[in-house]
């Protein structure tokens, strides 16, 4: 029996338009599926503007988890929405043919206020209040959130001139009003106007289906855009503009690119072009362009460190490119409170195959890989904790037979459902007890190797600190050394939360286990 498709989607009727659409191609293809609709931030948290939300994917993060976590087999977005780079583990299935990718302004009376000094127009995205204002300086620009027909409500009800929207948005769902003017000199969000399907890069099934809706002249247009949009590390945060199109007799594609400061002040315009097929370069050329005539320094002058509101303290270094998904209201410091020294392990250790090996840590593989090449390991049936520790596994050492949550979950499966009589773990001196504890009292013979060292280094942190980042039980050892439990704990996940619990009085938990999700966790905390 053929496997139904479940198409995940936003539950606004825009994008309920979308998915059915999407299904309607499925059906017509062959293909079984159902829509599910799922709730996002973005249509939940609506009294701050998106810039202020500072959320990477606010508007695709629940269909992510939604699909990670089983519950449905593809999502359908607005391309536009979609974060530059996809979680691990999902991939781009298709993008359907591009429909009309202008804004259009609607206007609530007549156009004679263009002309006037105090006209007032509503948007709820950063790129249009921008380019509005760099054409209309003296103009005033208010906030505007909501799927379409909120928005079509507020502008009836309110004393402004008129709303910006994506025609594409409102023709979609047939509701543009008559006399709507478009936009013809606003670049456009990049990918605004298509649809794209995304689904887990494991979901063999799935990608066949999708792969025969994919428009490719469009996926290569939205690919130049966004990575014009990556290489500037441009988001919800910087008002950038972008645009690539196929001119049919030339067979060229057309570039045009723009990135301005907040308040339209100032802009800088880039355009291009280049032959299909010989594009490759196209958007790196384009941002390179932008940067070279002070693309950074003009972004720099919008993050002003005078409206830091929050500042959090990661207990773990970040790269600079996790620190800049953070919105500009929320500082942040960081440092290792754990530092790992490995282990040189022994080499009758890997004598023989280890019939059934376990490794709950990123730490864990690096120890082994520091003592032993590839081709000295011997491991029959490798079982670990984490997605990102079952990547690097399988990338370095082997295939995985088990990948689980979190030690409990791991142990239960050994018990349960390998029903093992022995197990090789791979630990650290400082390690919790729940996987050895549970395994010893049903008999099950866990053999510990000492990998690595988990050496505190704590520090002591500024009063003013908000919230604190915890990626281990260890991490928050480290912490309490030189500091009481007084702020706001972030966890990586359930094991760290439970060790949190006995410290702190407020203690909140990412949904996946990885630093990203942390860093959601803060930014979903202090938008609220």
């Amino acid at each position: 029996m053929q496997k139904t498709i479940r198409i995940g989607t936003r539950d606004s009727q825009l994008a309920l338009w979308q998915a059915n659409k999407v299904r309607k191609e499925l059906t017509e293809l062959g293909y079984d599926s159902v829509i599910v609709p799922i709730k996002s931030t973005g249509d939940i948290v609506l009294d701050k503007p998106l810039y202020e939300l500072g959320i990477t994917g606010i508007f695709t993060k629940n269909l992510d988890i939604a699909m990670l976590n089983g519950d449905i087999d593809i999502a359908v977005h607005s391309l536009k929405d979609v974060p530059t780079v996809l979680p691990e583990g999902i991939i781009q299935a298709a993008v359907l043919k591009r429909a009309n990718y202008n804004d259009i302004l609607v206007l609530k009376d007549t156009e004679e206020f263009f002309g006037q000094p105090n006209g007032i127009i509503a948007t709820g995205s950063l790129r249009r209040k921008a380019m509005w204002l760099n054409r209309y300086p003296t103009h005033k620009v208010v906030d505007l959130r909501g799927n379409v027909n909120t928005r079509l409500q507020k502008l009836e009800d309110n004393d402004w001139n008129g709303a910006v929207f994506a025609a594409a948005g409102l023709e979609r769902i047939g509701i543009r009003p008559k006399g709507a003017i478009s936009l013809s000199w606003m670049i456009p969000a990049p990918a605004q106007g298509v649809i794209m399907i995304a689904c887990l890069e494991k979901d063999d099934f799935v990608k066949d289906a999708c792969e025969q809706l994919n428009h490719y002249e469009t996926q290569v247009c939205v690919g130049i855009e966004r990575d014009f949009l990556n290489k500037l590390e441009g988001g919800c945060t910087a008002p950038i503009g972008a645009l690539a199109y196929v001119d049919e007799k030339t067979e060229e594609i057309n570039f045009k690119g723009v990135l301005l400061k907040r308040d339209g002040s100032k802009k800088i315009t880039v355009t291009k072009t280049a032959k299909m097929g010989r594009h490759r370069f196209l958007a790196k050329d384009c941002a390179d362009y932008v940067i070279n005539r002070g693309g950074k320094e003009l972004m720099l002058e919008d993050e002003d460190v005078s409206l830091i509101q929050h500042t959090i303290y990661s207990t773990k270094k970040l790269s600079e490119a996790q620190k800049k998904s953070l919105p500009h209201t929320i500082g942040i410091q960081d440092s290792d409170f754990i530092k790992i020294r490995f282990n040189r392990i022994s080499p009758k250790v890997m004598k023989n195959e280890i019939e059934n090996v376990v490794i709950t840590s990123q730490n864990g593989v690096e120890a082994i890989l520091h003592s032993f090449a590839k081709d000295e390991i011997k491991f029959k049936n490798i079982y670990c904790v984490g997605r990102r520790t079952k990547k690097i596994i399988e990338n370095r050492i082997g295939k995985v037979a088990h990948v689980a949550r979190n030690a409990k979950k791991l142990a239960e499966f050994l018990h349960k459902e390998a029903k093992v009589k022995e197990v090789t773990y791979f630990c650290s001196g400082i390690r919790l007890d729940i996987l050895p504890a549970y395994l010893n009292d049903f008999d099950i013979v866990v053999n510990e190797v000492e990998a690595y060292k988990t050496m505190l280094s704590p520090v002591k942190i500024e009063e003013a600190v908000s919230g604190v980042l915890f990626y281990s039980p260890s991490g928050i050892e480290s912490y309490l050394k030189e500091n009481i439990a007084n702020k706001t704990a972030f966890c990586i996940g359930e094991t760290t939360a439970k060790e949190a619990k006995k410290h702190f009085k407020n203690v909140e938990v990412a949904t996946m286990p990885n630093v990203e999700s942390v860093l959601e966790l803060v930014k979903n905390h202090f938008s609220s």
